[in-house]
């Protein structure tokens, strides 16, 4: 396919961006990717990918054919046909913040010419698109969508470091404000992805994407306090989740860990929960439960630290303490609200000596008062508890069972063929734990799940 004379902006570069500009350039597109972050922008003029998803051999080839160029000048954008708004939409003190989306829009506008096309991928709430994206676009042209020019509103679905589905073969969700501004972002897409799915309104496109991440965060909820209960209870979460996954129809695996991090499962829920009552004046209660439990796993996970090493009979304070993972997921570097920089934040608060190991997070986004180490030997033995809290391919299973004294596995990574019973306290104090024992030091070698 050769669109040589088609011209895409891409508004923002990050993660949902990034990888849309080189798929465009891929097929075709001569794109502008237009960044306010002059870090970045130099980043990847100099094509040093922060992406995990963009090695740093395709911005030097999309570099190199001349038809992508990286800016903070909106000027370069001029004459576009196509242009797409990826910019950030965080919480500010529960509120959704708009404000990226705000300024891309003004400083669009006065480029916005008949005919073109304008989509918002942002996460966002039901409305933006057509109460606030759209009446700035007809303020700074003068020109009306679904008019003069077509608007539309499709939600990103990229998820990081998935090594399965990705921008290309993920169905991508687009709408309209128009049937001919629905007909034109469903061209758009039809070039860079291998499937669209029209819905009827921007507004059921906005609802789409905060829907299927509420059912996420609401189902992780779910399996997050099952698993606190099961703890207490005795029984092994895992091999129950595992055993009810085997039902072929009315369910899905969900499974436990430290909490939730990235860009949508803290945020986007919240994002529904505040429309809901400021337009219709009632509580989103299934999602404020899911948010109450979710944030506070990282306490659960410092209560089970507590619980390890007094049974080592250590306190936590002036223990050291070796985590497993910064990122938020598997095998990305990506730490936006990370549940584990809350952990490691907690122990530091009650005076551990905290220590962290991950080899895709950045040492810049490092918490305060931790130190970022490599796993070896010396660093595994020397810690009073190992603490897994993200399972990157990198970490080596094995390693970690030979040398670490103990480990609190928050995602089930360390093998299970050999874990035994640890046996009821006296007393009745502590229920049945699964452990693996071995002899290390004077003390048994114990994996603790969360």
């Amino acid at each position: 396919m050769c669109m040589t004379s088609k011209k895409l902006v891409v508004v923002g570069q990050g993660y949902v961006g990034l990888p849309l500009a080189m798929r465009a350039v891929d097929v075709g597109w001569r794109v502008v990717g237009v960044d306010v972050d002059e870090s970045r922008v130099a980043r990847l003029a100099a094509a040093r990918s922060y992406v995990e998803d963009i090695p740093d051999r395709q911005l030097v080839a999309a570099l190199g054919s001349g038809r992508y160029e990286p800016t903070s000048d909106y000027a370069r954008a001029a004459a576009f046909d196509v242009a797409v708004i990826t910019v950030p939409t965080p919480l500010r003190e529960g509120a959704p913040d708009l404000s990226y989306i705000v300024g891309a829009a003004r400083s669009l506008a006065p480029l916005v010419r008949p005919g073109v096309t304008v989509i918002l991928e942002s996460t966002t709430y039901p409305g933006t698109t057509e109460e606030l994206f759209a009446p700035l676009l007809t303020e700074g042209s003068g020109l009306h969508p679904g008019i003069d020019f077509h608007l539309g509103y499709s939600p990103e679905r990229i998820d990081p470091g998935n090594r399965v589905w990705n921008l290309v073969n993920t169905p991508k969700v687009v709408s309209g404000v128009h049937e001919d501004s629905l007909a034109a972002v469903s061209a758009f897409y039809d070039t860079v992805v291998e499937r669209t799915v029209p819905v009827g309104s921007t507004r059921t496109a906005e609802l789409t994407k905060l829907l299927e991440n509420t059912f996420r965060h609401v189902n992780i909820a779910l399996v997050n306090e099952l698993a606190m209960f099961a703890h207490e209870l005795g029984v092994d979460v895992w091999e129950a989740i595992d055993a009810a996954s085997t039902k072929p129809f009315g369910y899905l695996r969900f499974t436990p860990g430290p909490g939730v991090g990235g860009h949508c499962l803290p945020i986007d829920p919240s994002y529904l929960s505040w429309r809901v009552r400021r337009s219709l004046g009632r509580s989103f209660r299934f999602v404020e439960l899911a948010n109450d439990i979710n944030d506070h796993m990282p306490d659960h996970v410092v209560r089970r630290v507590t619980e390890m090493l007094n049974t080592r009979r250590r306190s936590v304070a002036g223990s050291r303490i070796l985590l497993l993972g910064l990122a938020y997921k598997k095998n990305t570097g990506d730490a936006r609200e990370s549940p584990a920089t809350r952990v490691a934040t907690l122990l530091a608060d009650l005076g551990a000596h905290v220590r962290a190991a991950d080899p895709h997070v950045d040492a810049a986004r490092l918490p305060p008062r931790v130190t970022l180490v490599e796993v070896d030997a010396g660093e595994l033995a020397a810690a009073d508890l190992v603490v897994l809290l993200v399972d990157h391919d990198a970490f080596d299973r094995d390693q970690v069972a030979r040398h670490a004294c103990a480990v609190l596995d928050t995602r089930h990574w360390l093998p299970t063929h050999d874990r035994g019973r640890r046996p009821v306290a006296a007393g009745g104090g502590h229920p049945l734990i699964p452990a693996q024992v071995a002899r290390h030091d004077e003390l048994a070698f114990a994996v603790e799940p969360l």
